[in-house]
């Protein structure tokens, strides 16, 4: 029987050593006990297996009512969600057949060649865009991309879909940073995994010694963590 997706991509974080743990600087300035290193996927392979895991979970999620069947591009913010976007269209078309474009936005605007602000399928009117992004703490990403969607087409945003949830809440409120982009923005928020499902797998992971991945020292600093920070 096939593992359940949380349990499958944890190994895969820590088989490709994209989830670290020790003492982290967060961009929100919070001082974390793990971390989720997206530059870790950094060859093909990776990076392939990455946008099969994005895709399964959107092929759940349209399976479920949750997104629509036909999402007209996935859109990846520069820079960690170029490949992000076009790993998962590929898999998108490859596994399930999907006619799927990809998009990504430039941090410049070109003014020459074919110029503009988009790179991919370019954004109509009318068009469903699916986001995608690695993890969210805070949900800046999405606020800045969100106006630069807007000013190109008057598109839909369908949805978001995050490798991991961190399940933090913001500065100013006690909402997750995914309710409060949900509620910011009408559209609904997805994870391949929350950090709650990556520490339960993690401790019946083992390392290459025999010993869980997630230990009990592990287990705790990040409980006390949630505790401080966690919605």
């Amino acid at each position: 029987m096939t593992a359940p997706i949380d349990v499958r991509f944890t190994e895969f974080l820590l088989d490709s050593q994209a989830l670290k743990f020790g003492e982290f600087t967060l961009k929100s300035g919070r001082q974390s006990p793990y971390f989720i290193n997206a530059g870790a996927f950094d060859d093909g392979r990776k990076i392939a297996r990455l946008g099969a895991f994005y895709a399964e979970k959107i092929e759940a999620e349209i399976k479920a009512g949750n997104l629509p069947g036909d999402i007209d591009t996935v859109f990846g913010p520069a820079y960690k969600g170029i490949p992000l976007g076009v790993s998962t269209a590929i898999a998108l078309t490859s596994a399930y057949g999907m006619e799927i474009g990809y998009t990504f936005d430039r941090k410049e605007k070109k003014d020459h060649g074919d110029g503009g602000m988009m790179v991919g399928t370019q954004l109509r009117d009318g068009m469903k865009v699916l986001l995608v992004d690695d993890v969210m703490t805070a949900g800046t990403a999405v606020r800045e991309v969100i106006p630069k969607l807007r000013a190109e087409a008057d598109v839909q945003v369908v949805g978001l879909v995050l490798s991991v949830d961190r399940m933090e809440k913001t500065r100013d409120s006690d909402l997750s940073a995914v309710k409060a982009v949900e509620q910011e923005f009408g559209f609904p928020v997805f994870a391949i995994a929350n950090v709650r499902e990556i520490f339960s797998a993690g401790q019946s992971i083992a390392a290459a010694d025999g010993s869980p991945y997630v230990t009990a020292g592990i287990r705790d600093a990040a409980e006390a963590y949630l505790e401080r920070y966690g919605a």
